[in-house]
């Protein structure tokens, strides 16, 4: 070796970097560590080791060989230390994740890498990151294990178990306070869909149907669609449904998880009488730039996910249908259901024509997330969703052809932002603020008469929660919190000729605090939580006390009982005052409570429940009663003898919910069953009791799915009896002029059957994951009645006209992962 006065001096970060390349390891130290020293470099012909020997000696600097390619490079009296910081469940990297020391501290790049240069030898390592529980390790574990993955694990401040995995199919658990949680990313197939719709994939669960084929008329247990609460990203929504109603508005590509409560709600929730659908987008900053765009015979859509930083992601998801460009027959099967009887195929005259019928939806979505500090983050929401449909009618008006636009749009928009702060272990804070507006506007033009009649129905509601939790310790947990809503509806009727115009407008505002307090013993095998919440009702200076209750015990390992009930209340229904409001298309308005014709609707609910689950095997039963007063018969849809009649009444439940499921291997089989003898009370009519309008008496599903590597098929049976009806009497149809009616509800229609298949097969190509699938609903094409009514002919006899449901419908997608 040449003598160091012979040889040209080099910096030894330059030295450094050449041996980096020469070997495909990587130093790592501080600047300050290495600044100023310059040295002859090693032998050309040293290997690796003899390298770092030859540095040691020349430059009194301690060279450590971390493994996994990785050499710290410290003074004598420093230590260095790194490592990666990883979610332990999902294996994703954690950004922004601070790591301290007594003399030091980092934090994690966009692959959750961090280093640290300590003056010690000696000192305790703590890692946080918000919603996860605070790691802490001695500096001599990183000696030890060098630049290794630290897991950390997800807080469970919501002190929630899962007692029940894959309770249809993968994708699907049922937890310890009697919700079931839809996991999007580990969802696999349903008959019938090809993609995760959250408001048709509900519909599986037994208890719940919709008596129209629709995402926009869900029944749980027996209510009315207007009795469930639908949120999104805690933000409450008066809509949800595309092609009005029969695609759900929720983009499934930026929804993560979907919580379901048929009862026991916790406290902290409001409204929903019947029932809660929770939708979450995803709760970690991303690391890594990821989406995906897809088509289907019915839109187009596209999802980004968008690191912003270390610290900050941005998900954006948008849709839109594609009737623009073309009409499928998918379309087609889609646009003839919403439209019959209404007044987009038929006018009440035969010289009216109608043409060019047009249907375009699209909605966007929008979550931000910033994590402030390894305390603080924020988050942003936003979405916005548009339907409209627009048709001319045609007619010849003195020997002159004339044609006038008629429309009906549905559109939502709305915003929330939350701030959570991490106080401490023990301590934690959320701040929520939204705002959401509802708007539904018809014009509907008679060419005749020369006449315009504008119709709409507006809901805007501002939101305001805080919310303090403590825990305890381990088992148990407080909750504290307060909330405020303003919800006005507005609806307007206006006609231009004769001059008529009708504006209401009415404002509630509520008043709320809640308390809950939880407890899971360490085994996981007893769950309690206890609430209540307590509401004024400024407008009405009314006072409600809502009590709220689940418990849980697993027992001789594989089985478990449940207890759950609440009181809830609402201040908001749908009505309808006539069946050709809005075009017929969307008959239903939102309206307030007046606390004197329109009650608050308040509800009592109870339920027992057994579980049993054991080498694929799983046996689920629950029984409730449900009571419900202060319904209208207006929010009920009667088109019988009590269609036109104002007042006000209940609806009592009783019901069991069955769920049967076997998994062999690749293959899952289940089976439910739903009994229910769902009954109105109304005083002021003349029969004071009689069988619900959504009394489905008796609901059976069998459904089955398999899996072989890329190939997933899904193959299903929705049978349930046929809907509750009033035919006219047998003898003496007519009695001054109008339809006499048999006892309301007296009869049923046909039995409901359906048959649904569906294919996904996913490939995957570096990178790139292509996925494509078919689906096919109602496969018989059996021809299931929804609804009828009667009308009076022109020869003065009853006429009966029947909603039929979608027949023999195809749909399929082509998506790409990236």
């Amino acid at each position: 070796m040449l003598a160091q006065e012979d040889v040209e001096l080099k910096p030894l970060s330059t030295i450094l970097t050449t041996l980096e390349e020469k070997f495909d390891v990587r130093f790592n130290y501080l600047e300050t560590t290495i600044e100023g020293i310059r040295l002859v470099p090693p032998d050309a012909q040293f290997d690796l080791s003899q390298s770092l020997d030859y540095l040691n000696k020349e430059t009194e600097l301690t060279y450590t060989n971390l493994g996994n390619t990785f050499i710290s490079v410290t003074a004598n009296s420093q230590t260095f230390l790194c490592g990666y910081i990883v979610d332990k469940d999902t294996q994703e990297p954690l950004v922004s994740a601070t790591v301290l020391a007594n003399s030091a501290s980092s934090v994690t790049d966009n692959s959750g890498y961090f280093e640290l240069v300590l003056s010690g030898t000696s000192e305790m390592i703590t890692i946080r990151y918000l919603g996860y529980k605070t790691v802490n390790r001695s500096s001599e574990y990183f000696r030890r294990e060098g630049c290794h993955p630290i897991y950390m694990v997800a807080e469970a401040s919501n002190l929630e178990t899962v007692i029940l995995t894959n309770f249809i199919v993968n994708g699907i658990d049922k937890l310890n306070d009697g919700s079931f949680e839809l996991d999007v990313s580990r969802f696999s197939i349903l008959p019938g869909l090809i993609e995760p719709d959250v408001l048709q994939t509900v519909q599986a669960f037994p208890g719940i149907q919709s008596v129209n084929e629709t995402v926009s008329n869900l029944n749980i247990r027996g209510g009315t669609h207007d009795q469930n609460l639908i949120l999104w990203d805690d933000i409450k929504m008066y809509q949800s449904g595309h092609f009005f109603g029969l695609i759900s508005v929720f983009n499934p590509q930026i929804t993560q998880k979907v919580s379901l409560l048929k009862n026991g709600t916790p406290s902290a929730f409001s409204d929903g009488v019947s029932g809660t659908i929770a939708m979450k987008t995803d709760e970690q900053v991303n690391s890594r730039f990821k989406g995906n765009v897809g088509i289907n015979l019915i839109d187009a859509d596209g999802f980004v996910d968008v690191p912003l930083g270390k610290r900050s992601s941005l998900q954006v998801a948008a849709r839109k249908s594609i009737s623009d460009f073309f009409k499928t027959p998918t379309y087609e099967e889609y646009f003839d259901r919403i439209s019959q009887d209404t007044e987009v195929t038929a006018n009440e005259s035969s010289t009216v024509t109608n043409s060019d019928e047009n249907f375009d939806f699209y909605d966007t979505s929008l979550r931000w997330l910033f994590q402030l500090s390894d305390k603080d983050r924020i988050r942003l929401n936003f979405i916005t969703i548009f339907n409209e449909l627009i048709f001319n009618e045609n007619a010849v008006i003195d020997l002159q052809e004339t044609s006038r636009e008629s429309s009906v749009s549905q559109n939502s928009i709305a915003a929330g932002l939350l701030y959570e702060r991490k106080w401490n272990e023990s301590w934690e804070t959320l701040l929520q603020l939204y705002n959401t507006d509802y708007k539904l506007k018809a014009e509907n033009a008679n060419i005749l008469q020369n006449q315009r009649f504008l119709q709409e129905n507006k809901v805007s509601e501002t939101g305001a929660r805080i919310t303090a939790q403590y825990l305890l310790n381990d088992t148990m947990k407080f909750q504290l919190g307060g909330h405020f809503t303003e919800t006005q509806v507005t609806n307007l009727d206006d006609v231009d000729f004769p001059r008529f115009r009708l504006l209401v407008s009415e404002v509630v505002r509520t008043y709320s605090g809640f308390t809950q307090w939880s407890y899971l013993s360490s085994n996981n095998n007893t769950s309690l939580n206890l609430g209540v919440r307590y509401n004024y009702l400024e407008k009405f200076s009314k006072s409600i006390v809502e009590p709220r209750l689940t418990f849980s015990q697993q027992f001789l390992e594989h089985f478990s009982f449940e207890l759950a009930g609440e009181f809830k209340h609402q201040i908001t229904s749908q009505v309808i005052n006539f069946q050709n409001d809005f075009l017929g298309v969307e008959k239903r308005r939102w309206q307030l409570s007046n606390d004197d014709t329109i009650p608050v609707i308040q509800s009592k609910q109870g339920s027992a429940g057994f579980n049993f689950s054991n080498d694929g095997w799983l046996l689920s039963l629950d029984a409730y009663y449900k009571e419900v007063e202060g319904i209208t018969t207006q929010s009920q849809g009667f088109q019988n003898q009590y269609e036109f009649v104002k007042t006000d009444g209940s609806y009592e439940v009783i019901g069991l919910d069955v769920m049967f499921r076997k998994q062999i291997r690749n293959a899952t089989f289940w089976s439910s069953y739903s009994f229910m003898d769902n009954e109105y009370t109304f005083d002021s009519l003349p029969e004071v009791s009689f069988p619900s309008n959504l009394d489905i008496t008796h609901a059976v599903t069998l459904g089955s799915t398999y899996r072989l590597k890329s190939f997933s098929l899904s193959a299903g049976l929705n049978w349930r009896t046929g809907k509750p009806t009033t035919f006219p009497r047998s003898i003496q149809e007519i009695t001054d002029g109008e339809i006499s009616y048999e006892d309301s509800n007296s009869s049923r229609l046909e039995d409901y059957l359906r048959v649904d298949v569906s294919a996904l097969y996913d490939l995957q190509l570096d990178s790139v994951k292509l996925q494509a699938g078919v689906s096919v609903w109602n496969m018989l094409d059996e021809t299931n009645q929804l609804g009828n009514y009667f009308r009076l002919n022109s020869a003065n006899m009853p006429q009966e006209f029947i909603q039929n449901s979608l027949g023999l419908t195809t749909n399929a997608v082509i998506r790409c992962f990236f």
